[in-house]
């Protein structure tokens, strides 16, 4: 089964045509403030608007106001929405779009009782611990921490790089993986080299 994949933390519509030209099934648009990928819905219109047909847009909250994402979803076509903050079941599920809900995984995480209380997510998105840092860390974490019999419905993120994700995806196997950090020039460039390198290493992994 091909492994989908994700590119976070698109600022600038070259990078998007970029992460669609290599490959990739998504792109992620960052709507918060401390975040050096944050765009505003300016920014995200111009994106989406450059982007190909059949590339999901994702909208990624930390703890937003609905006002904001009723904004952005009235104003920005996206797809799907990711949150990474703290934001409950109820939630999530309110805003009127299918949902991805991002767990950061520490050694006493339950991932099944995450899937259980997030039964109404499209998936859950694994992502590295940090404490205060909601994502993007461009950390790893231990893979294994995963349970077996859940990993195929998951995006795994955290520290993928060009390098890493063929091992990744074979230990692993998720239903997806998500790079941010991994791709770029500096926080929000994205190297289209390093792009065309990680839809590689996905690749290789598959075969």
């Amino acid at each position: 089964m091909r492994t989908r994949v994700k590119i976070c933390g698109i600022t600038r519509p070259q990078d998007g045509v970029a992460a669609a030209k290599a490959g990739a099934d998504a792109i992620g648009l960052v709507f918060y403030p401390p975040s050096p990928r944050n765009v505003d819905i300016a920014q995200a219109r111009e994106i989406c608007d450059a982007l190909p047909p059949f590339v999901s847009k994702v909208a990624l909250f930390v703890n937003a106001e609905a006002v904001l994402i009723r904004e952005v979803r009235e104003a920005v076509p996206i797809d799907i929405i990711q949150f990474h903050g703290n934001e409950c079941p109820d939630y999530c599920q309110k805003h009127g779009l299918p949902y991805i809900k991002a767990i950061r995984m520490r050694e006493d995480t339950d991932l099944h009782k995450e899937r259980e209380n997030f039964a109404s997510a499209s998936a859950l998105l694994v992502d590295a611990y940090k404490a205060g840092v909601p994502g993007g860390t461009g950390e790893s974490f231990d893979w294994s921490l995963i349970p077996e019999e859940l990993a195929g419905d998951i995006i795994l993120a955290g520290g993928l790089t060009p390098d890493n994700v063929g091992d990744a995806i074979t230990q692993v196997h998720p239903w997806a993986v998500d790079v941010s950090g991994g791709v770029e020039e500096s926080p929000g460039v994205k190297s289209h080299a390093a792009i065309e390198s990680f839809m590689q290493g996905v690749e290789v992994a598959k075969q």
